[in-house]
């Protein structure tokens, strides 16, 4: 029996496509909630920016108004025409929100514990919960329960994955294929650089483009210099190519050349069937569009790496890591997953395969000083069941992406699913629920394993970071809601 593992929803947000605006989902209760939330979201982060430029007095910088006092006597109510006495002072507009004050109130650990002490033996969750909080602002953990126990953690491990690519690579990175035309003219090479959203578009692009380079090596500069054999290079990557659970419809061979991570339905997300065989389908598929652009192309694609004479014709570059990292959380994108993992490997010179990509998230975590004591990275995407990670760990990993010192980080943030609203919390909270639209999570499920980390904004104004980690449940059903109660008890403390 394949593994069981969380089925993204079919109409999540989706950046690569524009936001998803509801106006009339439940009478425009979802809209009215997550604006709530966001504007919630957006006074702390304010708040957070306005601290950091004091100091204060009454609300006014001195700084500033001392800088004030030093220039001309103009402005006021007359804009720039003085009075004797000086300028007459613009009438005010009436107190909205209170003064800022030099900090928030702390939150209460006793409070917390009060709040979630009732939630974590809920009988859903299963054998075993471990849980952690933490205030991103200051990293210190608020509420723990085994936090440095290592869990299974499922897909939540994407979090690190995410983090860890981010951190090497940095948000602009993209990933490149390419097509390398021999000295002779004679052999092209499809090299796969790993990108496993290319698609059969940016494939077609490409072979015009080779075209265009052929027809200049060619005499009258119109046709092809000649017939082309067509061969193709997966050398990128290394190590076995099949995940340890597959064949799986939740993951496809992981190779360093595809087109729509293996898909053979149309879909983009989600379980689906997968080929066997994801480089000779991108393969044929360039030879099809090559054909189509006026080239010649004689046999059928073969394996071969390219030739070190030979020279770039043609290349296609990914959408930006930000936008990878924020699509691989967002719908839970196991493929995308394992190509970050390899691509983070790669930069740190380490083998692109499931050991050197382990080794590579391994090292850049403890890089940022993340407490990785007991966690083991079997893979990027959370299907392995040798996976193991701590709720301190998660928490902290969110608490870095907050950082404002690391916004390179931030698309870990961005990129993780609202409760009701996207990616694999689309329909897991009802439209009443209180966390509905201030919840953003990772959600992770296996048979037996249900895991949530993510972030929501307390009645304090903080950003605080969770994660719960449950294994023994008997069921995903009893143990989701559960979970989200958990999340949800965050926002009212």
């Amino acid at each position: 029996m394949a593994e069981q593992v969380e089925e993204p929803s079919v109409r999540p947000s989706d950046p690569w496509r524009g936001p998803k605006f509801l106006t009339t989902k439940h009478n425009g209760s979802h809209t009215w909630q997550v604006i709530a939330g966001s504007a919630t979201l957006g006074l702390a982060v304010a708040a957070g920016a306005v601290l950091a430029a004091g100091p204060w007095d009454n609300g006014q910088r001195k700084a500033e108004r001392a800088l004030a006092a030093a220039a001309d006597r103009t402005g006021g109510a007359h804009h720039g025409r003085t009075t004797p006495e000086g300028p007459r002072p613009a009438p005010s507009a009436p107190a909205v929100l209170p003064a800022l004050t030099a900090a928030k109130a702390a939150q209460d650990p006793a409070g917390l514990r009060a709040a979630l002490t009732p939630l974590v033996d809920a009988p859903g969750l299963g054998k075993k919960l471990a849980a952690s909080v933490v205030d991103t602002a200051t990293g210190e953990q608020l509420y723990g329960h085994g936090a440095t126990t290592p869990m299974t953690p499922a897909s939540t491990i994407k979090i690190a994955t995410t983090t860890a690519a981010l951190s090497v690579l940095g948000p602009d990175h993209r990933i490149a294929t390419t097509a390398a035309l021999s000295p002779d003219s004679r052999t092209l090479t499809l090299v796969g650089g790993g990108d496993p959203t290319l698609a059969k578009a940016d494939l077609r692009a490409m072979a015009a483009e080779a075209a265009d380079a052929l027809r200049e090596d060619g005499e009258d500069g119109e046709d092809p210099a000649g017939p082309v054999r067509l061969t193709y290079d997966v050398s990128r990557y290394t190590g076995p190519e099949l995940h340890p659970i597959s064949p799986n419809e939740n993951i496809a061979p992981v190779t360093a050349l595809m087109i729509d991570e293996g898909r053979l339905d149309g879909s983009d997300r989600g379980p689906a069937d997968r080929t066997d065989d994801p480089a000779g389908d991108a393969a044929r598929a360039f030879a099809e569009a090559l054909e189509k652009a006026g080239v010649q192309v004689t046999g059928a694609p073969r394996e071969a790496r390219a030739a070190d004479e030979a020279r770039t014709v043609a290349t296609h570059r990914s959408a930006p890591l930000s936008a990878l990292a924020e699509r691989t959380l967002t719908n839970s994108d196991n493929d995308i997953a394992e190509a970050l993992a390899r691509q983070t490997a790669i930069a740190k010179g380490e083998k692109a395969s499931f050991a050197g990509a382990r080794r590579a998230v391994t090292n850049e975590l403890k890089k940022l000083q993340l407490p990785v004591d007991g966690a083991h990275f079997a893979d990027g995407s959370g299907l392995d069941r040798k996976d193991r990670v701590t709720p301190a760990l998660l928490t902290a990993l969110l608490a870095r992406a907050a950082d404002p010192d690391r916004p390179g980080l931030r698309p870990v943030l961005t990129g993780l699913p609202i409760a009701g609203f996207s990616g694999t919390l689309d329909g897991r909270y009802e439209r009443d629920a209180a966390g509905t639209g201030l919840v953003r999570a990772k959600t992770g499920t296996l048979r037996g394993v249900n895991s949530l980390a993510g972030t929501v904004v307390d009645r304090q104004g903080r950003l605080l970071a969770f994660a719960f980690l449950a294994s023994g449940s008997t069921s995903a059903a009893g143990a989701e809601p559960a979970l989200d109660a958990l999340a949800t008890a965050l926002a009212g403390v």
